[in-house]
């Protein structure tokens, strides 16, 4: 099988569309989405609805519950807190109801899992940032391959043996008797200095496993966001992908 996973576009639309199209010119066999459509960018509904019309396999994120109040968003720093109450005050009352009723996780037999941030305590919204916090994570899920976002930051963690993380930034091939947490990075507001959307190609029968960049008009959608009044430094930041 050959699928497509993406994370955290956040509102940005033009990111999503640009995403889409490369999507469809692959024509993967499967879509996967693995939370917060919504919070920092200026079209919640829009990307709502372009994430839907793209795949049936859409789980939360802490964004995605913070805009219906299914997370505590005091804990979100302050600029993340005005994006996100502006998220909900123009988020239709049918995205509303469609973001309350997502799932935490998505798993496809023994070969992959899917959640937002960590396979233990999905709701509490956990990051895996360095091999020691994948290696405690291996322990929460069987699968071989266990799909994440959140953190922004593409990156795969790789379980060589039970004590061994082999890590990788791009690209692997998936090996039998290994298993493997993939950051499939961020469409809408890369965090590792590359500004470009970013998705990831799976490839079940070949063992292929890589991370792609897109390219996308970052002055539409950071023209986007200033008129919708939102804090200047969530557009900026586009450019910079940070």
């Amino acid at each position: 099988m050959n699928c497509v996973i993406i994370s955290d576009v956040h509102g940005n639309l033009e990111a999503l569309l640009a995403v889409k199209k490369k999507i469809e010119e692959i024509a993967p066999d499967e879509v996967m989405f693995l939370g917060d459509a919504v919070g920092y960018g200026a079209a919640p509904n829009e990307c709502i609805e372009a994430l839907r019309d793209l795949t049936g396999i859409m789980i939360a994120g802490n964004h995605d519950f913070g805009a219906v109040n299914l997370t505590d968003t005091r804990l979100f720093n302050p600029i993340a807190r005005e994006a996100i109450d502006w998220t909900s005050e123009a988020l239709t009352a049918a995205n509303r109801d469609f973001l309350k009723n997502l799932p935490l996780s998505h798993v496809e037999g023994a070969d992959m899992r899917a959640v937002h941030a960590t396979p233990f305590e999905p709701e509490s919204w956990h990051y895996i940032l360095s091999p020691n916090h994948a290696l405690a994570e291996f322990e929460h899920f069987e699968e071989t391959l266990c799909f994440i976002g959140h953190s922004h930051q593409p990156v795969i963690f790789e379980l060589k043996d039970s004590e061994t993380i082999v890590t990788r930034t791009d690209a692997m091939r998936i090996e039998r008797g290994r298993r493997y947490i993939v950051n499939v990075g961020s469409v809408g507001q890369p965090r590792d200095h590359d500004p470009r959307a970013c998705l990831c190609l799976c490839n079940l029968e070949s063992g292929d496993l890589h991370i792609e960049r897109v390219e996308y008009d970052i002055d539409a959608a950071k023209k986007r966001i200033l008129d919708a009044g939102l804090p200047p430094v969530l557009a900026n930041r586009l450019s910079w992908g940070e």
